[in-house]
């Protein structure tokens, strides 16, 4: 059998620090909170302790975007956009080094990182760059006025897209931020703000406060605060929507998902296969809008889980770092006790569990690739958001049934249709409550594109022209 030769990242390209501090006014200045320890979860090594921003640390962040929205906002679109503009070229300079960061930090493969979530980062600025001075024709009225500050949430699955996504289109607006990043993944956020500097970014624009779930409350809550974006669970979205009703806060918020990824019987078959695996296994899961419910139409069912688990077996799940691994670490002990909770309730609720041959490492979160046969609707294997890499396969006979099945979710984010006609794919896209329908591909983002979804899933949307309106008084 084919063997690949070991093929690792050099960390040598990276400079962790022992300690870091939150960024404030420009500056790295000590947390009044206690300090934590963020870790790899490959191999459960710490790498550095972070300061905890406390409620009077957020104050002060707020305050200094709030002095610095005058300067910025007043600035020229034309300016404005050079700043994000020379963020971006940083970016794609220090790729490399924030590719290797983010895999450390996060546990995901460092493939991913470098030829994924690296390039849209940079994608992302360039795209808000080119909008900073032609807001006036989005479509929001002649002369659009930014909020003021805003407050963002971020998650750690992608720390330092969710980060683009977030700070890109507040800064083209006019608007200054602080920014909380999840407190298993701060690192990437940190090394942006190092990155802030040194493109010379006004000092208070872009503010980061590292820390916990009180930390990420006390930024929502502020008094001082216009708007609040935030990207993670349903639950904490429900928080922050009660928290901030009645406030004038603006509010965006990009929650859970349940993604049916649904399969007909003229679909090519090789190629849905490497959607579904890119749809539930990329990320190892941990993708808000992942394909986690397979729906399969019930002639092909067969055919098709043979060549899916075929696929899978050859899956590497390893070593982050090495460039041939396609499955790395699940990010913390707690997700992936989530994960082997709902995994086993699966199995005892009925369905059937499989998953390759594969050798997990002693040390570090690991869990195979897994799907689930046999699955009814009401499994909760098939209704809760695992966020790991678990698939739960359903079958159909009709088109309207497939409709029927993948809308019985509150969740609402993205579906897949795979098939070759036409005429299908706009039938159902129609029919899906989905903010996104892919057709005959899986997870595709691109920042000219917006995001974002329906019912439990959140509101609001992200990337492209309709991810301004978010930032804008309109």
């Amino acid at each position: 059998m084919f063997e690949y030769a070991p093929a690792p990242e050099s960390r040598d390209v990276v400079d962790i620090k022992p300690s870091y501090g939150l960024f404030i006014d420009g500056e790295f200045v000590d947390g009044t909170g206690a300090p934590f320890k963020t870790i790899n979860p490959a191999t459960e090594e710490a790498l550095a302790e972070v300061a905890a921003a406390s409620q009077a640390d957020v104050d002060r962040a707020v305050q200094a975007a709030r002095k610095a929205f005058g300067v910025w906002s007043a600035m020229p679109g034309s300016e404005r956009a050079k700043y994000l503009f020379r963020i971006a070229r940083i970016i794609q300079e220090r790729s490399r080094e924030l590719a290797v960061l983010e895999t450390l930090d996060n546990g995901k493969p460092i493939r991913e990182a470098r030829d994924v979530d690296l390039p849209l980062v940079a994608a992302h600025f360039f795209y808000y760059a080119g909008w900073a001075d032609k807001l006036g024709y989005a479509g929001y009225g002649p002369d659009p006025k930014p909020l003021g500050v805003a407050g963002q949430v971020i998650p750690w699955n992608f720390p330092l897209l969710m980060l683009a996504w977030k700070i890109a289109p507040a800064l083209a607006c006019g608007n200054t931020v602080v920014l909380k990043p999840a407190e298993t993944t701060p690192l990437t956020a940190l090394l942006f703000a190092e990155i802030c500097r040194q493109a010379d970014l006004p000092p208070g624009v872009v503010n980061i406060v590292t820390g916990a779930g009180e930390t990420g409350a006390a930024v929502v809550n502020h008094p001082d605060v216009n708007k609040v974006a935030f990207t993670g669970s349903t639950e904490v979205g429900r928080l922050i929507a009660r928290s901030v009703a009645g406030s004038g806060k603006k509010v965006t918020l990009e929650l859970g998902g349940k993604a049916a990824n649904i399969v007909f019987d003229d679909a090519a078959i090789d190629q849905a296969v490497e959607g579904i695996v890119d749809g539930i296994f990329f990320n190892q899961g941990h993708v808000c809008c992942a394909g986690s419910r397979l729906l399969v139409q019930e002639s092909i069912a067969e055919e098709l889980l043979e060549s899916l688990k075929r696929r899978l077996a050859r899956l590497r799940l390893g070593d982050p770092m090495d460039k041939n691994t396609d499955i790395g670490a699940i990010n913390s002990a707690e997700q992936l006790a989530r994960v082997r909770e709902l995994s086993d309730i699966g199995e005892a609720e009925g369905a059937e569990r499989w998953s390759p041959a594969c050798t997990l490492p002693e040390r570090g979160f690991w869990f195979p690739p897994t799907v689930f046969t046999g699955v009814a609707q009401s499994h909760r294997i098939a209704r809760d958001e695992v966020f790991g890499p678990v698939l739960a396969m359903l079958t159909f006979r009709t088109p309207a049934e497939a409709v029927e099945k993948a809308n019985n979710t509150p969740y609402g984010l993205s579906a897949g249709v795979w098939t070759e006609k036409g005429s299908r794919i706009l039938w159902m896209a129609d029919r899906l409550r989905a903010g996104v329908v892919w057709a005959n591909t899986f997870n595709k983002f691109d920042p000219t594109s917006p995001f974002g979804g329906y019912k439990e899933s959140g509101y609001g949307r992200e990337g492209g022209r309709h991810g301004l309106e978010a930032y804008l008084d309109v």
